[in-house]
């Protein structure tokens, strides 16, 4: 089975519609995300994102319908998706949703 994640659209890089990728937010975790199959795609967007790559633009209604499927189904257990409610991540905890490792930050 074949599963897409919905997700905000926070940040775009570049400007060509085939190289351009996004930083998209799942409920808080940032990762960056190709936007080459959805040219379309403009900041603010919700997308569907399967392995790494946004492979269509959806409304925030759909994109919610998805995330409480994937709750229904068990999809997301296991994750820690912190809520709206708890406040913005901490400097640290975004680094990692972004690099995928932990990343000292010195003063």
């Amino acid at each position: 089975m074949c599963l897409a994640v919905p997700g905000k659209i926070v940040e775009i890089i570049g400007e060509d519609p085939f190289l351009r990728s996004a930083k998209v937010s799942f409920a808080g975790v940032i990762k960056l995300v190709s936007l080459t199959c959805t040219p379309e795609a403009r900041l603010g967007d919700f997308v569907l994102v399967h392995v790494g790559v946004a492979i269509s633009v959806v409304d925030a209604k759909e994109a919610e319908e998805t995330f409480r499927y994937l709750r229904a189904m068990g999809e997301l257990d296991g994750l820690d998706i912190p809520s709206p409610s708890a406040g913005p991540l901490p400097v640290e905890a975004r680094l990692q949703a972004i690099t995928g490792s932990a990343v000292p930050i010195t003063p």
